[in-house]
C-alpha cells in the first residue's frame, strides 16, 4: 500500500476507546481566574477592530449550535494573550477534554524540560540504554541500540510501527491488548521499505515518517527512569504547577506508567495555556518554563508527513491557507478532530475540542472551522 493511501487512514484511527455520549449545549460555567497572561474573561477588542470579524465568529457559533458541525465540545480563540472567543457546546469550562493524541505534544514538552534539567543528556540519548532490564528484546537487531530520543519524537525510528497501517506489527491497537507496552515496543522488528516508500536517506530532512503511538508511550517509560519519578509528578512540578493547571486526569498503562501516547484530559482553557506557553517562547507570566531553544526545535520541521504537513517533536506543522503565509502554524492534534493551534505571525491561539472519535472527516471539520470562520475573522 502506498504512502498516500496510508495517510488517508489517519482519520479512522484512535488511541483510546470512544468517549461517552455528549451532553446538551450549555453556557460556560464559572471557573477559577486564569493567570494574567490569559484573562478569564473574553475581550471583544482582542477579536478585531471591525464588526465584521465579530459577526464571522457569531456565524460560526450559530452554525455549530444548528448542527452544521457535529460533536464540537468547545472553541476558544486567543490573540495577543487576550481571550477573543470562548464557547462551550458539550460540557462547560470545567469539563476535562479527552483530546487523544493531542497530548503527545505535552510529552514533547516534558522531554524538553527533562533535558534542560540534565535528567536526559539530549535528543541523541540512546533509548535502549534505559531499559537493560527488558533485555533480551524480541526480534534482536543491533540497529535498535542506535534509536535515539529524537527518533521517537519525530516518528522516524526504524521500528516497524505504523498506526496508519492496520497490518503493522506496531499498530497501537496491538499494543493496547498487551500488559507491558515498553517490552512490546522494544520487541518490534526493524522495518523494511516497500519499493514505493522513501528510505530515510531519500526523504526530506533525512527521516522517513511513520506515525507510532508506541514510540510516544516508550518515551513515558524513559522519562520515569530518567527523572526517577512518575510522569504525573514530574509534569505537576515542572509544567502544570507553573501554569496553574490543577485539574488533570492522566490514564495509565497496565504497568502504571502515564499514557504519554495520548489520553491526557485537561480543561479547554488549560489546553489554551499550553499552546500560549509555546507562542510565548516557553515563558509564562515572565517565568521561564520551557527552554526557548526547545520550543524552536520542537516546532521546526524534522520529518515530512505529506505534501501539506511536516512534523517537529510531536508537533504538526502546516500552512492552513496556502496563499497566506500568516496562516503557517504548529499544533497539537488528536482523534476526534481535537486541535490546539498556534499561528505565530498573528499571535493567535485556537483550541477546538471535539468528540467525533473514529469518524471520517473529523479533522477536516475542525479545519473548516479554522479556514471558513476563525482565520477570516482574525485576519480582517
Amino acid at each position: 500500500m502506498n504512502r498516500s493511501l496510508l495517510v488517508a487512514f489517519a482519520a479512522l484511527l484512535a488511541c483510546s476507546p470512544a468517549a461517552p455520549p455528549p451532553t446538551a449545549p450549555v453556557q460556560a460555567a464559572s471557573a477559577a481566574p486564569l493567570a494574567p497572561s490569559l484573562p478569564a474573561t473574553v475581550n471583544a477588542a482582542a477579536t478585531a477592530a471591525d464588526a465584521g470579524a465579530l459577526s464571522r465568529l457569531d456565524a460560526m457559533d450559530t452554525a455549530i449550535r444548528a448542527g452544521t458541525f457535529k460533536k464540537v465540545g468547545s472553541v476558544l480563540v486567543s490573540r495577543g494573550g487576550e481571550l477573543a472567543f470562548e464557547k462551550y457546546y458539550e460540557g462547560d469550562a470545567t469539563t476535562l477534554r479527552d483530546t487523544r493524541s493531542a497530548s503527545k505534544s505535552i510529552t514533547s514538552v516534558l522531554v524538553g524540560i527533562a533535558i534542560d534539567k540534565g535528567k536526559v543528556p539530549g535528543v541523541g540519548a540512546k533509548v535502549t540504554s534505559y531499559f537493560g532490564d527488558k533485555r533480551p528484546f524480541a526480534n534482536p537487531d543491533p540497529r535498535k541500540d542506535a534509536i535515539t530520543v529524537e527518533d521517537l519524537l519525530t516518528m522516524s525510528s526504524l521500528l516497524e510501527c505504523d498506526d496508519w497501517n492496520q497490518f503493522s506489527q506496531g499498530n497501537e491497537e496491538r499494543m493496547y491488548v498487551t500488559e507491558d507496552w515498553t517490552r512490546f515496543t522494544l520487541g518490534l522488528p526493524i522495518k523494511g521499505f516497500a519499493p514505493w516508500q522513501k528510505r530515510p536517506k531519500d526523504s526530506p530532512h533525512g527521516r522517513a515518517f511513520s506515525y507510532c503511538t508506541a514510540g510516544a508511550s516508550l518515551l513515558g517509560a524513559l522519562l520515569e527512569r530518567a527523572t526517577k519519578t512518575s510522569v504525573q509528578d514530574f509534569a505537576k512540578a515542572s509544567l502544570f504547577g507553573p501554569l496553574g493547571i490543577e485539574s488533570v486526569e492522566w490514564p495509565s498503562t497496565p504497568m502504571g506508567t502515564a499514557q504519554t501516547g495520548g489520553g491526557l484530559r485537561l480543561r479547554s482553557r488549560d489546553l489554551l495555556k499550553l499552546a500560549q506557553l509555546y507562542l510565548n517562547g516557553g515563558t509564562w507570566n515572565g517565568v521561564r518554563v520551557v527552554p526557548e531553544a526547545w520550543v524552536k526545535a520542537s516546532t521546526s520541521p524534522h520529518a515530512q508527513i505529506d505534501d501539506e504537513k511536516e512534523y517537529g517533536y510531536f508537533f504538526w506543522l502546516q500552512t492552513f491557507v496556502k496563499t497566506d503565509p500568516k496562516t503557517a502554524a504548529f499544533y497539537m492534534t488528536g482523534n476526534g478532530g481535537n486541535k490546539a493551534v498556534v499561528f505565530p505571525a498573528m499571535g493567535l491561539v485556537v483550541v477546538i475540542t471535539s468528540t467525533n472519535f473514529n469518524t471520517k472527516g473529523m479533522h477536516e471539520q475542525s479545519d473548516r472551522l479554522l479556514t471558513e470562520y476563525i482565520l477570516p475573522a482574525m485576519t480582517r
